[in-house]
């Protein structure tokens, strides 16, 4: 104790002396700069980066990050910077340019009306444009399902529906109807109850972000939370960053097993602290097609009082049928008491029309915080489901139709083809020198990697042969997310061969550098500034809306 206290004396000395001979403003001002510069150094040290998916990084990976951010702030070095970016720019417009194949761009509408015929042609001219033969099985997931007979039985169903809206339901009770059937048949799939319930969404980044609202404005005015924050493994759909973003919440996110690919459950419950709002586990995740341990995270939901969101929205419809179908798959579903919500696309596997998924929850309960309700606005009561307000009927009547035109037997048929394919794919791939897989498959989506060359090598080189696959990253990989299209006959083979074919070339001089757009998409990834890598990400995101001007590329729609 005496030591202390002598301690204690000395510094106090030292800091008299050296501020003895001071100005106050001098005192002042070093005071308020040493203090500033602690509060800085103590958060850069111990920062709580779980708003980012790098935030396993150590002290140096961070100094260079803080370093490469502050570049920016210098003129020549973020002129630099500017002029990388226009050129980048430019590539991203030219390859746009190069995917329309010089089909004229109509900027102004026509003076006069187009003929049916006409329109018909033209839009059947966009529809087409395009390098990839996604027909015949050469892209990784996107095209789900192929029939003729259904897309007819869409157009004649669309022709109906177009004009209808649920927003007004004393005008259209109908579509309300079969929207009210659909998220009854989902729930009864995935082992509801009488109390589950649903709405149906856009698609899977609508339901997640409802999903994430809703257990905001849950924890606000049952919990009294003001600072929500939600865990989830970083192999997480990206959708929940973007709900994250919009709804201000804290993404603590957790790492996988290092083998498994999937959540780390300790890590995942090292995570909750009192602003907790939701836990976040994936069957299967994008990346890796690989399946959290959702009865681990239900678990954890019942012992810390926290609603679970089981994010189905790629393999949900292959999940539900698969145990019937003859495979093993654990309870990720409503059996599991911990479970609360399920979101899952009915435009991937079930084949309905684009647009088109569901947000389940467990009770009504927690379905009225989904809600936005305004009761003051001089327009009248308003009451909206999700986040538009008008609603393509059109959609929810496909949506219905489908399931009805394929039915429990032939979904349960299509789920065993595509699941006997990504076996067959995945135990072929994994004897083939110089690859490995990620993890285990837990559906439709196989992940490759390689320890003797860059793996976009590979997929660099199947695409000069017309396949699409997805580009992984942190680390390198390549996916394909099998469908209905690669059961047709010959597809999984001919897949197989090709990349048998290309390893054996690449492993020939397996130390060839990456080229074209991969090179730099894995370039990106080494560079600690990730705010340019974004900047990448809105160029390529720009050139989507780029029209040219260049006269003899624009039309004003009389002609092509």
């Amino acid at each position: 104790m005496n030591v202390y206290f002598l301690g204690v004396n000395n510094m106090k000395q030292l800091i008299n002396n050296y501020f003895e001979a001071k100005e106050p403003w001098q005192i002042v001002t070093i005071t308020s700069t040493t203090i500033l510069a602690t509060v800085w150094l103590w958060n850069f040290v111990f920062q709580d980066e779980m708003n980012s998916k790098f935030r396993f990084l150590g002290l140096v990976e961070r100094a260079k990050k803080q370093l490469f951010s502050l570049r920016n702030f210098i003129p020549a070095i973020r002129n630099k910077i500017d002029q990388e970016l226009d050129k980048i720019n430019q590539t991203f417009e030219q390859e746009t340019l190069q995917r329309i194949k010089d089909i004229p761009f109509i900027v102004k509408l026509p003076e006069k009306s187009l003929e049916p015929k006409e329109i018909l042609e033209r839009i059947k001219t966009c529809v087409q444009l395009g390098d990839y033969d996604w027909k015949s099985g050469k892209v990784s997931g996107a095209i789900y399902r192929v029939d003729i007979n259904l897309l007819q039985l869409m157009g004649d169903i669309y022709s109906i529906a177009s004009y209808t809206n649920p927003l007004h339901p004393d005008i259209f009770p109908g579509v309300c109807k079969m929207e009210a059937e659909v998220v009854r048949i989902v729930c009864n799939l995935f082992h509801g109850d009488e109390d589950s319930c649903g709405t149906m969404t856009s698609g899977g980044t609508e339901s997640i972000l409802l999903a994430c609202k809703t257990y905001r404005d849950y924890a606000r005015n049952v919990k009294g939370i003001k600072n929500p924050e939600i865990v989830m493994p970083i192999t997480a759909h990206s959708a929940f960053d973007k709900a994250a973003q919009y709804l201000k919440l804290k993404v603590r996110s957790v790492p996988v097993n290092q083998h498994s690919y999937t959540a780390c459950i300790k890590s995942m419950e090292k995570a909750i602290t009192r602003n907790t709002i939701m836990l976040i586990g994936s069957t299967p995740n994008f990346p890796y097609g690989t399946m959290d341990n959702i009865k681990a995270i239900s678990d954890l939901g019942v012992k810390y009082n926290i609603p679970v969101h089981v994010d189905a929205c790629l393999g949900g419809f292959l999940i539900c049928f698969m145990p019937n179908a003859g495979f093993n798959v654990p309870p990720c579903d409503f059996r599991l008491s911990g479970v609360t919500s399920i979101s899952v696309d009915t435009h991937k596997y079930a084949y309905a029309p684009k647009g088109s998924s569901l947000i389940l929850y467990r009770n009504k309960k927690l379905r009225h915080y989904q809600y936005t309700i305004t009761t003051d606005w001089p327009g009248g009561i308003y009451g909206s489901p999700t986040v538009s307000g008008s609603r393509a009927g059109g959609i929810i009547a496909s949506c219905w139709a489908t399931l009805m035109y394929f039915g429990y037997n032939e979904y349960l048929e299509s789920t065993k083809k595509i699941i006997e394919t990504t076996k067959y794919i995945e135990q072929r791939l994994r004897i083939l020198d110089g690859i490995f897989i990620f993890g285990t498959p837990a559906t439709s989506v196989i992940a490759l990697g390689s320890n003797d060359f860059h793996i976009y090598k590979l997929s660099e080189a199947l695409n000069v042969r017309g396949w699409n696959l997805n580009t992984l990253q942190f680390p390198c990989g390549i996916h394909l997310c099998v469908t209905y299209v690669h059961t047709q006959l010959g597809v999984a083979d001919q897949f197989l061969s090709d990349v048998e074919t290309e390893l054996s070339i690449i492993l020939k001089n397996p130390e060839a550098p990456v080229d074209g757009k991969l090179a730099i998409y894995g370039m990106s990834q080494s560079i600690p500034d990730r705010s340019i890598v974004g900047d990448f990400a809105k160029c390529f995101l720009d050139s989507i809306y780029f029209t040219p001007g260049n006269k003899t590329m624009v039309n004003n729609g009389s002609s092509i």
